[in-house]
């Protein structure tokens, strides 16, 4: 069942992502080359039960808008299958792509699309990393596969949650005397007003953009500007980039005051922590409250 409720400026949209694959059984798990053993994949699959029902605990506790949850398949089936199918439950998203690949790949080769029937969740994520001078076969490559992405999606009558990570390339990190947060300050919300424009000329249109945190007003805008130039109906929600607390609050207030930003989709700042600690004391309710609330402490950043 695919939602007719929408997020909005009055209604926002606060996602907890734990569809991390790789990362998140390296990091936390030890796992080697994507493959745990059977220890190793029960613990996965523990951590990501709990976190989402640290996400239950929260969502309870919501002073506005809805909760929503961004889960892996492979990992994190026991989470889909316990997401009650409703209008007024958690709003379910499923990852699309491979995890850790340069380029965008689909995680189930041909039958991506099979699996997202089957599950009807309500968005489908792609993960895309994109510059303007990363080499342009390349991404015309990766635009022809998201515009027809795109197209399914439409047919299928799923919306796409479009994640974008704009890397800086070695010539603009020197630009910025090597300094990442004049990158993302000054030269990364023009390239990603570009990479968006570039995508909706070849014929992507995601439902929600999914953007790093940006440190203006004025950067938000500009980029919210270009999203609504190529569909005056899309949104955008920030990701949390694991960045340090203070740096995400500030994002998240950044973006609550520009209209067009509808919500939040963050992990790993939310979670990780607790897992780690969870992975010592093995304290199930422990993690629970914690997880919830790192996630309302980000909710509260929100400005009404």
């Amino acid at each position: 069942m695919v939602m007719t409720w929408e997020p909005g400026s009055d209604g926002p949209l606060f996602i907890l992502a734990m569809d991390h694959r790789d990362s998140f059984g390296k990091t936390l798990f030890g796992v080697e080359g994507d493959e745990p053993d059977a220890d190793q994949l029960a613990g996965i699959k523990q951590a990501k039960r709990l976190i989402f029902e640290g996400l239950e605990v929260a969502a309870a506790q919501l002073p506005v808008g809805r909760a929503g949850v961004l889960v892996d398949e492979q990992y994190g089936q026991d989470v889909i299958d316990k997401i009650p199918r409703d209008e007024d439950g958690v709003v379910l998203a499923v990852p699309i792509e491979a995890s850790g690949q340069e380029w965008f790949t689909f995680q189930w080769a041909s039958q991506w699309l099979e699996h997202i029937d089957q599950i009807r969740p309500d968005f489908a994520k792609v993960l895309v990393r994109d510059n303007p001078d990363f080499p342009i076969g390349a991404r015309e490559q990766q635009f022809d596969l998201l515009a027809d992405v795109t197209e399914k999606l439409g047919d299928l009558g799923v919306p796409m949650l479009y994640e974008l990570l704009v890397p800086a390339t070695e010539a603009q990190l020197d630009s910025v005397g090597g300094d990442a947060y004049r990158y993302d300050r000054d030269l990364r919300p023009g390239l990603v007003e570009r990479v968006i424009a570039d995508n909706q000329r070849h014929g992507v249109a995601p439902a929600i953009w999914k953007v790093e945190g940006l440190e203006t007003v004025e950067a938000a805008r500009l980029v919210a500007a270009q999203v609504r130039a190529g569909d005056p109906h899309a949104d955008l929600i920030v990701l949390g980039r694991d960045a340090p607390q203070e740096r995400l609050y500030h994002w998240l207030e950044v973006a609550s005051e520009v209209p067009e930003f509808v919500g939040f989709a963050i992990g790993r700042s939310i979670w990780e922590d607790a897992i780690r600690e969870h992975n010592e004391n093995h304290d199930d309710e422990a993690a629970r409250k914690a997880i919830a609330q790192r996630y309302l402490d980000c909710v509260a950043r929100w400005k009404a």
